[in-house]
């Protein structure tokens, strides 16, 4: 949800910087990609200190 989340701010930033909808698409997408990273991560993390 949280990837989603910063994924749609950065293409409605992009859009709103002047960015045309396929540049603001492959700024969503690479955000995307490492905030769903960071967060498996830190889940993972979590998971092994909380159980």
């Amino acid at each position: 949800m949280l990837a989603l989340l910063a994924s749609a701010a950065a293409g409605v930033l992009a859009r709103l910087d002047g960015a045309t909808h396929p540049a603001a698409l492959m700024r969503a997408a690479t955000t995307f990609a490492p905030v769903l990273t960071l967060t498996a991560a830190v889940a993972g993390a979590l998971a092994r200190y909380l159980s």
